[in-house]
């Protein structure tokens, strides 16, 4: 079974996060890329309209932008082709080797895209 956990940039890096990914659209502020030790699949995260819209609403739109990144998800898997559908291979592809780690840098560790991503991964 696929294992996928989730763990801001800003947290350090542990032997059990095994493959660690990070899925955000922009590399985080402030990490150097040989702290954060991580695969960078930037075309998993929503669409830069999707995030700007997301980042300029309130919180209660959060159900909405899960929704739409969902349905990104999907139409990326049903088309089978592109950046988005390419590196959600990737990703289902490293669950071979044992757990994934989805790093992200939002704030809110259970209001952001990772956990969206990871449910959709998880096929929920």
């Amino acid at each position: 079974m696929s294992e996928y956990l989730l763990k801001r940039a800003y947290d350090a890096p542990a032997p059990e996060d095994g493959a660690r990914v990070l899925v955000d659209r922009l590399w985080p502020r402030g990490v150097k890329k040989e702290v954060l030790d991580a695969v960078w699949l930037r075309d998993v995260a929503p669409s830069p309209e999707l995030r700007r819209a997301w980042h300029a609403a309130s919180a209660e739109s959060w159900e909405a932008f899960a929704d739409q990144y969902h349905a990104e998800l999907s139409a990326a898997d049903a088309a089978g082709t592109g950046a988005k559908a390419e590196a959600l291979g990737r990703l289902r592809a490293l669950t071979a080797a044992g757990p994934v780690t989805l790093v992200f840098a939002a704030k809110d560790p259970q209001h952001n895209h990772a956990v969206v991503l990871r449910d959709y991964l998880l096929g929920g």
